[in-house]
């Protein structure tokens, strides 16, 4: 056997090895950049594909079906994340008062703290924060905007526990 065809099966094997990478990575042989939104363990990830937030009904604070799975997703994140806690942010429209709409973002910001524990994340890594409608991400009259700030976003702090 020439010494070519001996190395022949070494050199597939290294060939192949490259292919692959055992750390997770992005299958070039190279790893998602730290906190990068391609890093699963990110909160840029968390915020893009998971999914921070949830939209809500007028006058509501009970979860969607979609809601509610966005949720669920974010509970899977934060298990897997111990390193994070949340705040979970509840806006409302400009619509109604200002002591109305405290109230519902507040009773938002709890439907989705309290799925969440529902789905395993420990109570104590979560807070709630009503903002009614003092932080608007659309100001306008119009329904397209009323519905963009009916939400609960879900903020990530890091120093939770596991």
């Amino acid at each position: 056997m020439t010494r070519f065809a001996r190395l022949l099966p070494l050199c597939a094997l290294v060939a192949l090895a490259a292919c692959s990478d055992p750390f997770g990575g992005t299958g070039t042989g190279q790893t998602a950049a730290p906190g990068s939104a391609a890093d699963p363990s990110s909160v840029a990830y968390f915020q893009q594909t998971v999914g921070d937030r949830v939209l809500f009904q007028v006058d509501q604070a009970v979860l969607t079906d979609s809601a509610r799975a966005t949720v669920n997703q974010q509970a899977k994140w934060l298990t897997a994340n111990g390193a994070y806690t949340a705040v979970v942010e509840g806006h409302a429209d400009e619509q109604g008062t200002r002591e109305y709409n405290l109230a519902l973002g507040a009773r938002r910001a709890t439907a989705v703290r309290d799925q969440l524990v529902e789905a395993g994340v420990a109570p104590g890594r979560i807070r709630t924060l009503t903002y009614g409608k003092e932080r608007p991400l659309e100001i306008c009259s119009e329904e397209a905007c009323y519905e963009k700030n009916r939400r609960a976003v879900t903020v990530l702090t890091a120093g939770g526990t596991s």
